[in-house]
């Protein structure tokens, strides 16, 4: 009995720790605190901003594609000092030491046209050359050369090319939009796994609380007779198990903390202290204005576009490949030859080129028209896919919004039942205190009241994940009206 009592006052002076202990300062945050530490300064928001960036930058790249390009190509000096092989006038060949050194240079200005696939250019180029064997030096260049590459009948690649990318760049500004929200929303979990256990924590503390007053109370009980050895038993037994719901209380506790401040990036070492969020606006969301938002912002409407026209772009190539393959090049210059540099400009020449190139498939057993149908029944799964796809993202938001019309009744219920099952609570105490009620009675209501608040936390929590994750589904703001956006610091 002695080591009872002993072990008694420990867990009182355990209890008045934790009180002194919850007196002391705490880092009180609510959801929205969360939420926006976790959006501004979490390992994750760097990586989703980081990821945009390298999309921006593969834009810009994509458009500097197109423009003129000046390039400077050139050889100085090329120093040659080697036998080799040197036709006579008469047609012998004989092998002679040649000792040279050489330049050149080469200036163009590159354009290419994506609607046809073209290439123009113009050019100016110098050569020299001095034989050291025998001290001569000549030059030759271009001053003026104009000229294109036109495909014809083939693939072209560039006018695909440019309406893929700027879908490509559409999808990620879209996926960094919902990459943050998808943020937001992992953010909710952690804050309500760590408020879950946080309510835990504090009814086992309270539970502890009580069970210590009733053991006091049955302990006078007892040495007057009004209790029996059995029910004083039950109420040790209650005492020592509302320790143990502590202990474990605090271990998780302390893990939901660690998870939390990890994932905020909350520097912070100060206890944390979350609110519940009560501040919810129940409204009514029109089932057309959220598909309608969906389709206008989210990723997947621009991807299914792209989706499409790849599978046409595939289909142009293998048509392209199987069938004439022909190239048409030109070019106009001028060009000229002199013993001095300045010669190469006076009076040159006009030089003239045209050139098709021919490539006719004869016989290739089939192969044509094998790759042609593979391209058009791929084509055909792709639109059967993508249309597939467009109905169950249409019927997901659908779902998605009645679900959170469902969640406003059960959040009332939950409210009102948490409020009824601590009343009940607070009552039963009170006649167990008096002796009107008996240690199980008390116990059930206990546990009704436990469970009605779990629950109250839980309908909160759905309320407020299903919200999130009606944000993400539509990139909208249904409060505020208006569609989410967000800016990357990094750009």
């Amino acid at each position: 009995m002695r080591r009872f009592v002993f072990f008694v006052s420990s867990l009182i002076l355990g209890a008045n720790t934790l009180s002194a202990q919850t007196d002391t300062i705490k880092f009180v945050l609510s959801l929205e605190d969360v939420i926006d530490m976790a959006i501004t300064q979490s390992s994750a928001i760097k990586y989703v901003q980081n990821t945009n960036v390298n999309y921006y930058w593969r834009y810009r790249n994509y458009k500097t594609q197109f423009r003129p390009q000046l390039v400077l190509n050139s050889d100085l000096p090329n120093y040659n000092n080697t036998t080799q092989p040197i036709t006579q006038p008469d047609g012998s060949i004989e092998f002679k030491q040649v000792s040279n050194l050489a330049a050149s240079a080469n200036l163009s200005l590159n354009q290419s046209i994506p609607a046809l696939g073209t290439y123009i250019y113009a050019s100016t180029s110098a050569y020299g050359i001095r034989n050291l064997n025998l001290s001569e030096t000549s030059f030759s260049g271009s001053p003026f050369v104009i000229g294109f590459t036109q495909p014809l009948f083939g693939y072209n690649w560039m006018k695909w090319y440019k309406k893929t990318e700027p879908m490509v760049y559409d999808e990620a500004q879209k996926r960094f939009i919902e990459d943050i929200e998808q943020i937001s929303l992992n953010a909710t979990y952690r804050y309500f796994n760590y408020l879950s256990v946080q309510t835990n924590f504090t009814l086992a503390e309270n539970n502890l609380r009580n069970s210590l007053d009733n053991l006091k109370i049955s302990q006078t009980k007892k040495e007057l007779g009004q209790i029996s050895e059995n029910d004083y038993s039950r109420i040790e037994l209650s005492v020592l198990n509302a320790q143990k719901s502590l202990n474990q209380a605090s271990m998780e506790l302390k893990n939901a903390d660690f998870e939390l401040r990890t994932y905020i990036g909350l520097k912070v070492d100060r206890q944390l202290e979350l609110v519940i969020p009560l501040k919810m606006t129940l409204f009514d969301i029109n089932p057309k204005l959220a598909l309608d938002k969906a389709k206008e912002n989210r990723k997947e409407s621009t991807y299914y576009q792209r989706r499409l026209i790849n599978a046409d772009r595939d289909l142009a190539q293998a048509k392209s490949t199987t069938g004439v393959a022909a190239t048409l090049r030109g070019s106009f210059g001028l060009s000229n030859s002199a013993d001095e540099f300045l010669g190469v400009y006076d009076n040159p020449q006009k030089d003239r080129t045209l050139r098709v190139s021919l490539s006719v498939p004869i016989l290739d057993w089939g192969k044509s028209a094998s790759t042609v149908k593979l391209a058009e029944t791929e084509r055909e799964l792709t639109i059967f896919d993508v249309n597939k796809d467009i109905e169950e993202f249409n019927r997901e938001i659908v779902v998605q919004v009645e679900q959170f019309s469902l969640l406003k009744d059960q959040l009332k219920t939950a409210n009102e039942a948490d409020r009824v099952a601590g009343n009940g609570y607070l009552i039963a105490l009170r006649k167990f205190q008096n002796g009107e009620l008996s240690i199980t009675d008390l116990n059930i209501a206990l546990q009704e009241r436990d469970k009605a608040k779990r629950d109250y936390i839980y309908s909160i929590r759905s309320y407020w994940v299903a919200y999130y994750q009606l944000r993400i589904f539509t990139l909208y703001d249904f409060e505020k009206n208006a569609n989410i956006t967000y800016g990357n610091p990094m750009l």
